[in-house]
């Protein structure tokens, strides 16, 4: 994973300090906002996560180095970085246990790729009940999953996916992920009317309802397929002039007249080639089979379409937004070349920064 920053250490440490002071005064705005979790992972980061052994016994695990990548602005702004090609990395942290409920969840982190990547995840997973930090690994149950994925020049995806009543559901929409090389902020915000915001370097890249951009819930209207058209439903947005009349010798227009320009060629024989006679052109006077002409219809009623009923499948859930209780944050991740890196974790109101900055937060209604 690479490390946080841009091709120019200087820029990409501005960007940094500007993002996190944006952080500072939309928290400062609410003072009912709660950081769960930040990590910077400066010196001591390593008694808060625990290594996981998943995929050791195969010879498939990889790990985690402490660096400032290549282009650092501070050498000491360190984040943590995948060392090896081809491997598994899995890490996890204890936070404090917390539940979202009647709270806007916001989680927030920062990611840079320091090379071009041919296939390689750098999401974030919430994680619920008891985890074997030990084991945790890609098939250990979470509660959130977000973050970039990528894979070739075809799959540039941001996963966005919510767990609920122990499936997982990936959000609809198509949402893609940065691939440069630079530092990258991203945000996942949930709120309790089960909206959410998904954020690029404090830009909104797409929002919506859990209701509508996930298939967790059956939708709330639906098409009446037993509905048909009236017999009285005029769809005809145009209709032919009634008062419209053929003029008089329109059907006696040839399609085709003698060429008027045409001439007999000067070695023409009567006796041999017969009587002649001038090539036909299409007749400029000619316009077709006469039809009426089109007017507006005045008992045009629209296209008739289904009309939309509720849904007796659709059973609401007030606490559709509501996760099972986060006790853990972890970095579960698969990569063909290493080289990117999580700078930070930050509040659950803006991003998780970089996981060389990672924030979890929630705030009030």
């Amino acid at each position: 994973m690479g490390v946080l920053g841009n091709s120019s250490g200087f820029s990409d440490m501005l960007k940094k300090h500007l993002l996190l002071a944006l952080l500072l005064s939309f928290l400062l705005t609410f003072s009912l906002s709660e950081v769960i979790f930040e990590e910077r992972f400066e010196d001591g980061w390593q008694s808060r996560w625990v290594k996981s052994d998943w995929k050791r016994s195969e010879g498939k695990a990889g790990s985690f180095k402490h660096t400032a990548g290549k282009w650092a602005g501070d050498p000491d702004d360190k984040g943590i970085q995948t060392s090896t090609d081809a491997r598994h990395f899995a890490l996890s942290a204890k936070i404090p246990e917390f539940s979202n409920k009647n709270r806007t969840l916001v989680l927030q982190y920062s990611i840079k790729f320091e090379q071009e990547i041919e296939c390689g995840g750098g999401y974030i997973k919430l994680l619920s009940g008891f985890v074997n930090q030990k084991k945790f690994g890609g098939d250990t149950p979470y509660s959130v999953m977000f973050g970039p994925d990528l894979c070739g020049t075809q799959t540039k995806k941001l996963h966005v996916i919510v767990s609920y009543q122990g499936q997982n559901y990936p959000i609809k929409k198509d949402l893609q992920c940065e691939t440069d090389k630079l530092t990258h902020f991203y945000t996942f915000i949930l709120r309790p009317d089960a909206s959410y915001s998904v954020l690029i370097d404090n830009r909104e890249r797409e929002s919506g309802s859990m209701y509508s951009d996930w298939d967790i819930l059956p939708p709330r209207k639906i098409k009446d397929t037993k509905a048909k058209k009236p017999a009285d439903w005029d769809d005809r947005e145009y209709i032919e002039d009634p008062n419209d009349v053929k003029p008089e010798g329109y059907d006696s227009i040839p399609a085709e007249i003698p060429d008027p320009k045409a001439k007999e060629p000067d070695n023409w024989d009567e006796e041999e080639d017969g009587i002649w006679k001038p090539p036909k052109i299409p007749n400029p006077a000619y316009k077709g089979p006469w039809r009426r002409k089109k007017i507006k219809n005045p008992n045009y009623k629209g296209k008739w379409k289904n009309q939309w009923i509720d849904n007796p499948e659709f059973e609401d859930d007030p606490d559709l937004y509501v996760l099972k209780p986060i006790k853990y944050v972890g970095i579960e991740v698969w990569q063909v070349w290493q080289m990117y890196q999580f700078d930070e974790f930050g509040d659950v109101w803006f991003y998780i920064a970089s996981i060389s900055y990672l924030v979890i937060c929630q705030m009030g209604i």
